[in-house]
């Protein structure tokens, strides 16, 4: 048997028995790598794809400060008004002061507080408040100034009698005139208007024929006339 086997071996058999055993491992060799290796699928080609490289980052991010939001103001009561005491009382613009002669004609008998006059009429000595001033009967009197009407009378002495009381503590008053005079109690005249007409119906003052009686009073204080005219 060893004699058959160094034949074998010992001749071309050797070569075949190697050939033999090259193929069985390589076949032996590539059933174990298919069963080992699973088939890799070739993927398909893929378009180039250009990227864009971005442009330059910052190298810190940008801190975002938080603004805390603030409270809405709680709305107070407001305070409240002090009362004011308005004064309804209507303003009235007083007219410049205008003085006027409330006749033209002759003074026959003056004004006298401090010294006594004789009196024709009543045949006496006494005080005089005013100036007379003479003039034909149915001559127009005039208010001497701006002012209201205070009072029309009929005086027993004075005859028919007209007061027209002024600013600053004034009052004029316009006797010996004739009856029933076209102002009235209550009115308000301006200076130069007719106030009345020179008559005859002063009985204290008859002997001196038609004339005017005017006196002017301050506070109560009888004036000069004429200082109330010219001042």
């Amino acid at each position: 048997m060893a004699n058959k086997i160094r034949s074998l071996l010992g001749g071309g058999g050797f070569y075949a028995v190697l050939a033999l055993c090259v193929v069985a491992v390589g076949v032996g060799g590539y059933f174990l790598l298919l069963r080992e290796e699973p088939q890799q699928e070739i993927p398909a080609e893929t378009p180039d794809v250009q990227t864009t490289a971005p442009s330059e980052l910052p190298e810190h991010e940008p801190v975002v400060e938080t603004v805390p939001l603030e409270e809405p103001e709680t709305e107070s009561e407001p305070a409240s008004m002090p009362e004011v005491t308005v004064d309804d009382t209507p303003v009235v613009a007083e007219a410049p002061s205008v003085v006027v002669s409330p006749l033209q004609g002759e003074v026959v008998a003056a004004f006298s507080v401090d010294q006594l006059l004789y009196n024709e009429t009543l045949d006496d000595w006494r005080t005089h408040d005013g100036v007379d001033i003479a003039a034909a009967t149915g001559d127009a009197v005039l208010a001497a100034s701006a002012g209201t009407v205070l009072s029309v009378t009929d005086d027993p002495l004075m005859g028919t009698t007209v007061v027209i009381g002024h600013s600053d503590g004034y009052e004029t008053t316009y006797a010996n005139l004739q009856a029933n005079p076209p102002v009235e109690e209550g009115e308000t005249v301006t200076a130069g208007q007719t106030i009345g007409a020179v008559g005859t119906t002063a009985a204290a003052e008859s002997a001196q024929g038609a004339h005017l009686h005017f006196a002017v009073t301050r506070e109560g204080e009888a004036v000069d006339p004429q200082s109330f005219l010219n001042p």
